[in-house]
């Protein structure tokens, strides 16, 4: 009785420990949203420079709406005394809400129990690291490289968040939809594309096509066509979405449009764009590299990896023109399934840690991947805490080494 109290003690240390890590770093976000939030929309502005003053200034005065956060935002700024303070919160909101929901993905099954703190901790690491940054690949932090993470795109953060729900409950779907899909289930899943694509249609950009990898091979191994049919009807009402904001954004009185331009996304800012690509998958490629078999056992980390090649494709061949041509907005899909590839390769390094563990191996080569792995995590995990804290004392995301 007394040890089971004491271990109750303990989980509720642990959990206070592990909301006050949380804590912290949604301070730490609603301080440089809500500065972000109150910068004029200028372009020559580089203090606290981001797209959220554009957002922003594009509902309340422009009033044009692209996205389903233009009407959040619309609420907020009123609610909030025509003031970005709300739009702070909320996104700040988007930011934990994203590291909790990163928490589930690494937790480990096959009962390795670890401390909430611990587990806590692991995620914000994720959310926070970023690409191996190397001078002669290019001289910006972030910029000349693609990273998963980042605080300036308000649009992305939440459908980030929305796009880590749905593979959440994709994956749990997918493990019995051969059999059975409930009408709640096909609902949830089909809202969760629907809102997700209505803030950003970057998510569906790489998940659709993926699925439809997916579903294709299910199709010739021998699962239902019925089953295949309503499962890939998910993403209809997505499609729709996206209509709307394709006439919205590329119609004819905008003057934009999209071409075949192969590499002129990656070359925008990089000395060196394939260098620069290497180095934004640093981490991902190290892990690979020592769990190849893992990579064709484990469904989720293979779709991550197909997620990230569809969206590397897109940012590659594809280029908009007219007054978007310089934003590089075909690789928001490629960034979401980047953060997903770290989350996942983070994953499996700690299932390669824990069974070089598990069988105490004491022989130093057998450690000599996971050094590895954990070695270009750090220095990674260093440049994203290094360019975060430089972004909150108001430095531009342009910021140079």
């Amino acid at each position: 009785m007394a040890e089971h109290t004491k271990l109750q003690r303990n989980n509720k240390v642990w959990q206070v420990l592990s909301f006050l890590v949380l804590a912290a770093y949604g301070v730490a976000c609603f301080y440089l949203h809500y500065m972000q939030s109150i910068q004029p929309a200028e372009y020559e502005n580089r203090y606290f420079q981001s797209d959220l003053p554009y957002h922003i200034s594009m509902i309340i005065e422009d009033g044009w709406y692209y996205s389903f956060t233009a009407y959040v935002y619309q609420i907020l700024y009123v609610l909030g005394g025509n003031s970005g303070v709300l739009i702070a919160v909320f996104l700040t909101g988007m930011s934990v809400g994203t590291v909790l929901l990163t928490k589930k993905f690494l937790a480990l099954e096959d009962g390795a129990k670890e401390k909430e703190l611990s587990l806590t901790v692991q995620a914000l690491m994720c959310n926070l690291v970023m690409a191996f940054f190397l001078p002669l690949a290019g001289k910006y932090r972030y910029v000349s490289y693609q990273n998963g993470n980042l605080w300036h795109n308000s649009t992305y953060l939440v459908m980030r968040l929305i796009g880590m729900a749905t593979l959440l409950y994709y994956f749990r779907l997918e493990k019995t939809y051969g059999e059975r899909i409930s009408a709640k289930n096909w609902f949830i899943l089909t809202a969760l594309l629907a809102v997700g694509t209505g803030v950003k249609p970057s998510f569906l950009t790489v998940f659709a096509p993926a699925l439809a990898l997916k579903l294709l091979w299910d199709l010739f191994h021998r699962v239902r066509f019925r089953q295949i049919f309503l499962l890939g009807c998910t993403v209809l009402p997505s499609l729709g979405v996206m209509l709307w904001q394709n006439a919205v954004l590329f119609g004819q009185d905008t003057g934009n449009g999209f071409h075949f331009a192969p590499w002129y996304t990656f070359s925008l800012h990089a000395d060196r764009p394939k260098a620069a690509v290497l180095c934004s998958l640093a981490f991902p490629l190290v892990v690979v590299l020592f769990s190849l078999k893992k990579i064709f056992s484990d469904k989720q980390y293979f779709f991550a990896w197909m997620m990230t090649g569809i969206g590397f494709f897109e940012a590659l061949l594809l280029a908009e023109t007219g007054s978007r041509s310089r934003d590089g907005n075909f690789l928001w899909g490629y960034l979401f399934a980047l953060f997903f590839l770290y989350v996942y390769s983070f994953r499996v390094f700690k299932e390669m840690l824990l069974t070089r563990r598990e069988e105490k191996d004491t022989k130093v080569v057998s450690w000599i991947p996971v050094a590895l792995c954990g070695l270009v995590f750090l220095y990674q995990l260093y440049c994203g805490v290094y360019f975060f804290l430089r972004l909150l004392g108001g430095e531009t995301y342009f910021m140079f080494g």
